[in-house]
């Protein structure tokens, strides 16, 4: 079962009346003590006598020096503090009490929270002047913390962690970030699930089951096509790919239309790679588990749909995932054939390992039938974006500065973050070729850049943006899991675009149409 999250007015006084078996107190650097004290009592209380005793309790901390709440992440831990109901009291630092320094206090805490003695805790935060990304970083961390795999682990026991309280001075004001902040973490959460699961549960079958049941939820349909249509389709570059697997692929459509019909989609084109061995351009066997992970951005669209449901936002977005493994079968794809995409188009394929961008180019000229505002795909395309940018942000190239600012601004909202990359033409002259109108692979410089020119090959003429999350899916190691991004810059990006976004008819909706463009543009 799940962890729920609530939110809950709370202040030093009322939380300690909490029944749990945790109470976290999240302390900013700004804290005065006695300031909760005086709350209640109309004046400033400087004695600690006068004080309750958790608040009597947290100054003590601060005049001794045991709790230092300018350096997020710092922690003490007390036990049976006198008049509080939880049995175990962890106070925290957040040094600014911004989004930032909250998921680092609150990240520093997950042992706590995720021991097996706590089945509720109960989470306040002191700093008054929060504001609504601090809330929304708090839940979303409090919320992901609360993930565990378990689906092929049968022994594994469930969390004790039953139900999570975030406590706030004004649940109120912070209503519209908590509830944003649940569903993107239930979107992260889907997204690390399949992600996490191996290969031969996350078929690209697996992932059009999961596109029909977002399908149940209201503005949400789905349309999956097989071998069949997408043989009609002559998505002959997403075939080549497929050919060599015994698993057939599948090509996702789904739309969420939350406004009027006639309302320009957004479209999330996400690589869906359920296995990539390399093809017949093998990958060393080392780590090569890991490639189960190469569908996460197939994922990640699939868990901005579950956050879409959630919300109900007044946008259209369309959620296009070519699904398929690489293998390296008798029927694969060799270095050197000429396949023609869908746009006609032919490819020298010259690294079959480079196979992303031979489903996402089809993909992306299927995109141009909705005549989109625009267009962005997630992708784990290229070990170069690692190299270039390890695993703190996601590589994003966008054709215009306006779709880059406000991807990189939802990036910075939602913690989840990305750094713009060049797109200069003179990066595609290494993509010629002799026997075909491109080749699928450049040399080894500047391979993110080249791979990301190769698609915009086959962008039409709309807006568009690609993210690279090579290095930001998943993660290595003893930590070694999916890791939900981007789901949330995605969202944040969506919900932006829908409060921007005017009405479909009406004087109104007109002049607020004339200033959302102009802002697009300038």
């Amino acid at each position: 079962m799940p962890t729920s999250l609530e939110l809950k007015s709370l202040n030093l006084a009322s939380a300690a009346k909490e029944k749990a078996d945790l109470l976290l107190v999240l302390v900013p650097g700004s804290y005065q003590p006695g300031s909760q004290a005086s709350q209640k009592q109309g004046k400033r209380t400087a004695s600690a006598a006068a004080q309750p005793p958790l608040e009597a309790t947290l100054h003590a901390a601060l005049q001794a020096g045991d709790l230092e709440p300018a350096k997020a992440g710092q922690t003490l831990a007390l036990y049976s503090v006198a008049q509080v109901a939880a049995r175990k009291v962890v106070l925290a630092s957040t040094a600014t009490g911004n989004a930032t320094d909250l998921r680092k206090a609150l990240s520093g805490c997950e042992s706590a929270l995720c021991h097996s003695s706590v089945g509720k805790a109960v989470v306040v935060n002191l700093d008054a002047a929060a504001d609504a990304s601090a809330h929304y970083a708090a839940a979303v961390t409090l919320a992901t913390t609360s993930y565990r795999y378990t689906a092929t682990k049968p022994s594994e026991k469930p969390l004790a962690l039953q139900k999570l309280v975030y406590g706030v001075a004004d649940a109120a004001a912070a209503r519209q970030a908590f509830e944003r902040a649940q569903a993107a973490a239930a979107g992260v959460a889907l997204a690390r699930e399949l992600g996490n699961l191996p290969a031969n549960h996350a078929t690209p079958s697996y992932l059009a089951d999961t596109a029909r049941t977002l399908a149940k939820h209201k503005h949400i349909t789905a349309k999956i096509l097989g071998l069949r249509e997408i043989s009609r389709l002559k998505m002959g570059a997403f075939l080549a790919v497929a050919q060599g697997s015994a698993t057939p692929p599948q090509f996702i459509e789904l739309q969420y239309q939350g406004a009027a019909k006639e309302q320009a989609p957004v479209v999330l084109v996400g690589k869906g790679v359920t296995f990539d061995t390399g093809g017949i351009s093998i990958k060393p066997a080392a780590g090569m588990d890991e490639m189960k992970f190469d569908m996460c951005g197939a994922a990640s669209v699939l868990g901005v749909f579950e956050a879409l449901a959630r919300l109900q936002p007044a946008i259209n977005v369309v959620g296009l995932i070519p699904a398929t493994e690489n293998m390296p079968g008798g029927k694969a794809v060799k270095p050197g054939d000429v396949v023609t995409s869908m746009s006609g188009q032919t490819i020298e394929i010259l690294n079959t390992d480079a196979e992303g961008r031979l489903i996402l180019c089809d993909a992306l000229t299927y995109a141009d039938r909705f005549k989109p505002r625009a267009v962005i795909d997630i992708a784990t395309l290229t070990g170069a974006c690692v190299i270039a940018l390890g695993g703190v942000r996601s590589g994003l190239y966008a054709s215009e500065d306006a779709l880059a600012d406000a991807l990189l601004q939802a990036g910075e909202q939602a913690q989840d973050l990305a750094w713009r990359m060049p797109l200069d033409e003179d990066y595609a002259s290494g993509l010629k070729s002799n026997f075909a109108d491109v080749a699928n692979v450049a040399g080894r410089e500047a391979g993110s850049v080249t791979a990301a020119k190769f698609l915009q090959k086959f962008v039409g003429n709309w807006p568009w943006a690609h993210l690279d999350i090579a290095g930001t899916a998943w993660k290595s190691g003893a930590a070694k899991g999916a890791t939900g991004r981007p789901v949330g810059m995605l969202l944040h990006y969506l919900l932006s675009q829908a409060e921007h976004a005017a009405p479909p008819s009406g004087t109104g909706g007109k002049t607020r149409a004339r200033k959302a463009a102009s802002r697009r543009t300038a």
